[in-house]
């Protein structure tokens, strides 16, 4: 189970890619900086979007090192264009989709504590079902949110991403 959630949540965090494309195809046809978008956001008090691309990365490469018995790396939060945010994901997603199904052995009997709740821990399921899953998507979906309020041609699909269909 936890090497197939995080996977998805990875091919997730993945799709983004899509939209930086697109992104830059419309400031180029808008004749703007396509790396001005990193600041935007969807209302004053909230994050920008180069941070929720940062937290969801955050989110994925913590629960498969953590869940899988290893540190999770560091990165330093210090992207300011489109190209390194690419670079972000495309470490991020190498890592999470170097571990192995069988890595995640004893995930449940794991403990994971959070930075912002000391003296607290959740075991394994709880930390990728309560923390990794919903922030995740939280945190991609507000970035969608961004790139689309910024006129961004996304749509559900790139939200999505490929889909494996079978033949009935």
């Amino acid at each position: 189970m936890y090497h197939h959630i995080i996977l998805q949540c990875t091919q997730s965090l993945k799709n983004v890619e899509t939209w930086l494309d697109k992104a830059e195809q419309y400031a180029a046809a808008k004749s703007f900086d396509v790396n001005m978008l990193m600041a935007k956001r969807l209302a004053p008090d909230m994050q920008p979007f180069v941070y929720q691309i940062q937290s969801a990365c955050d989110y994925v490469k913590a629960a498969a090192a953590w869940l899988s018995g290893q540190t999770p790396p560091k990165h330093e939060d210090n992207e300011r264009t489109f190209d390194e945010i690419r670079a972000r994901i495309r470490k991020t997603a190498t890592f999470a989709e170097s571990m192995t199904a069988a890595q995640y052995a004893g995930a449940d009997a794991r403990k994971v504590s959070m930075s912002w709740a000391p003296g607290k821990v959740l075991g394994g399921e709880d930390y990728l079902v309560q923390m990794t899953i919903p922030n995740t998507y939280f945190h991609i979906a507000m970035a969608y949110a961004i790139l689309r309020h910024e006129g961004v041609d996304v749509g559900k699909k790139d939200f999505l991403g490929p889909v494996n269909w079978i033949d009935v």
